[in-house]
């Protein structure tokens, strides 16, 4: 709900909503948002058990945690998916001159996945996953210019400073993690949430790169969506680009 729509809800004023967001210790309503997103992922860690792998674990259990982790990761994400977070993004994505991604380790993937994706539709976009050449690159970022973080946790050194550099900058901030009260969602002017539940063997470490990747998914396609004719027609380009480097399989005919 908008702090409007909470005061309506709630029978009171938005100052009183304020107030007690302050009262809280938090900054405003905005972070009380987060933090009530991160508190509900909470139940979430409990039903963590049901995922996790046990020497006792049959093949089918296996396969039936892990599907049911990453089935989870990927509808639960959809579900508290911020949708006005993810237009004001993909709008500045839009508008942006250049656009950086940082992730490091399975993040880089997700990064990489981001970069690939707004490439191909016409954004100049770069991923960079060595910390010397992120901080680089954000050194030369400008207030045209838009730096996307990575991380799970939002506790990655490197994802943060390369973060802290580009604001600092001037250039407009994203984080895309799991955790809304990290220190990179901090760092952020806009703060994109997954929902994954992580567990002792790290089959997790899929579901909250999938959860990621949902992520990822979304924003791609509401860019797109900004500018579909030219969108259409930068895919069929690529498209066609790579179409002879393809095995023309003729049992298919």
């Amino acid at each position: 709900m908008t702090i409007s729509e909470l005061a309506t809800a709630a029978t009171t004023s938005e100052t009183t909503v304020l107030r007690f967001s302050k009262r809280l210790g938090l900054s405003g309503y905005p972070r009380l948002r987060l933090a009530l997103a991160e508190a509900s992922a909470h139940p979430r860690a409990l039903a963590a058990s049901q995922t996790d792998i046990s020497a006792a674990d049959s093949i089918d259990d296996v396969v039936r945690k892990i599907a049911l982790a990453d089935a989870s990761a990927v509808e639960e994400t959809a579900q508290q998916l911020d949708r006005d977070t993810l237009a004001q993004t993909a709008k500045t994505i839009d508008r942006a001159v250049r656009v950086d991604v940082y992730g490091y380790g399975a993040s880089a993937l997700v990064a990489a996945d981001l970069q690939q994706k707004l490439h191909r539709i016409g954004c100049l976009a770069f991923a960079w996953n060595d910390p010397h050449l992120a901080l680089t690159s954000a050194a030369l970022l400008g207030p045209r210019d838009i730096a996307i973080g990575i991380s799970h946790s939002g506790t990655t050194r490197e994802t943060i400073e390369s973060i802290a550099r580009a604001k600092a900058n001037g250039a407009r901030t994203v984080a895309i993690t799991n955790f809304p009260l990290s220190p990179l969602a901090q760092a952020a002017d806009l703060v994109l949430t997954t929902a994954a539940r992580e567990t002792a063997l790290r089959s997790g470490a899929t579901a909250s790169r999938i959860a990621a990747l949902t992520v990822v998914d979304c924003l791609y396609i509401v860019v797109a969506q900004r500018n579909l004719r030219s969108t259409r027609k930068a895919v069929k380009s690529t498209r066609d680009a790579v179409s002879s480097h393809h095995v023309v399989n003729d049992s298919h005919h």
